[in-house]
């Protein structure tokens, strides 16, 4: 049984087994669970319906000082149907997956070393989520 994790002086990452167990007695919460997602070292995590596609020609600069509200457009996609991401374009997505972790733990998100090698960046600026953060990617 995973309790609380004893004080590390270095990060760890958990293996398929301390994930399984954590989410098991409840300190790890991922809404919807599905178990062919976890991973040796990871969960795998499924990109949702709804995107924010940016429409940065509607502005000719940003700043910041402005609203900013119409700089994106909610796209979201029927089942079935293909989002398709052109070059050179950025857009925000959202994950399937809602993610609780506990006081003493964080998380990362990594992106697919072969969607990497296609040109597709998963995050531009988020590192490590923090604790009591119920985790909307």
């Amino acid at each position: 049984m995973v309790g609380p994790s004893p004080a590390y002086s270095v990060g760890v990452v958990l293996s398929d087994r301390d994930i399984r167990a954590a989410i098991d007695a409840g300190r790890i919460g991922i809404d919807p669970f599905d178990p062919k997602c976890v991973q040796p070292a990871s969960v795998d995590i499924r990109l949702d319906h709804r995107f924010r596609v940016f429409r940065s020609s509607r502005h000719a600069f940003i700043d910041l000082a402005r609203p900013l509200d119409d700089i994106t457009e909610l796209v979201q996609v029927p089942p079935k149907t293909p989002f398709i991401l052109h070059p050179n374009e950025f857009v925000l997505g959202s994950t399937r997956e809602r993610i609780r972790l506990p006081d003493d733990m964080v998380s990362r998100v990594e992106g697919k070393s072969s969607l990497g090698r296609l040109g597709l960046l998963i995050h531009s600026t988020a590192g490590p989520t923090p604790s009591r953060y119920r985790l909307d990617v």
